[in-house]
């Protein structure tokens, strides 16, 4: 599971359906500019999203309650 944004917070453009695309590809080996290019993420806050996103989600769950 990943906390993704939707949307950019800064301009509102929609863009967790590009995350999962991103990060396969860049696993893979392709250069994250490139692959932004591609995937048509032009502005630089939401590009700034994509290459600061850290997920901590799986470190969050180990503090929830458990029913």
């Amino acid at each position: 599971m990943v906390l993704f944004p939707v949307r950019c917070p800064t301009c509102g453009a929609v863009i967790g359906d590009k995350w999962e695309p991103f990060i396969n590809r860049v696993k893979a080996g392709e250069d994250p500019k490139k692959v932004l290019d591609d995937l048509g993420v032009k502005r630089y806050c939401c590009r700034r999203v994509f290459i600061s996103h850290v997920n901590l989600i799986d470190e969050m769950v180990m503090y929830t309650k458990r029913a």
